[in-house]
């Protein structure tokens, strides 16, 4: 099944005001355009609110989607990454207008906050590090750094539907460590 014909039927009845399609939108994207936000905000927070800023856009512009431009999740991923651009580019205006209240926001976190994270990345690290070589570099790729699954497998050489069961099987797997 073609994810972005599915992607394509619940954008198109987002933008006829369908909610439902909407929330079943948002469920299958948000884990992906969090993870590229994250990726780039490098804290939760800020990564959340970029997401929950580029879903009010993506609901608002449901019917300026255009297809030949690209994918709805390309399109989608678009928008996250111009949000935390934006944020980005906003702690950088403040720190070279002297206003440090953002940047410090950014830069400061509570020692629970950092012993948490520190806490869950090696728990994530080593659940990690249990997986298969093709089902960690997979969910490396496309969790991690963003990438589409068609992308993870031009990368690696791989077909679609093997990078789909590894990323799924590993996650099954990760979801297990980080469980037990």
């Amino acid at each position: 099944m073609d994810p972005n014909h599915d992607f394509l039927h619940l954008l198109s009845a987002t933008a006829q005001g369908d909610r439902l399609a909407f929330a079943d939108l948002y469920r299958q994207t948000a884990g992906k355009l969090y993870a590229i936000s994250l990726q780039m905000l490098r804290r939760r927070d800020l990564a959340e609110e970029a997401v929950q800023e580029a879903f009010v856009r993506i609901w608002h512009n449901a019917g300026d989607y255009q297809h030949e431009k690209g994918t709805v999740l390309t399109w989608m991923i678009s928008i996250v990454r111009y949000r935390a651009l934006d944020m980005l580019r906003a702690t950088k205006s403040r720190r070279e207008t002297g206003d440090e209240g953002l940047e410090e926001a950014l830069d400061e976190q509570s020692p629970e906050q950092e012993l948490y994270e520190q806490r869950d990345r090696v728990r994530i690290d080593r659940c990690m590090d249990r997986l298969d070589e093709g089902q960690r570099q997979a969910i490396e790729m496309a969790y991690f750094r963003g990438l589409t699954h068609m992308e993870v497998c031009d990368q690696m050489e791989t077909p679609l539907g093997t990078i789909k069961t590894w990323i799924r099987r590993g996650l099954e797997r990760l979801k297990r460590c980080l469980e037990s």
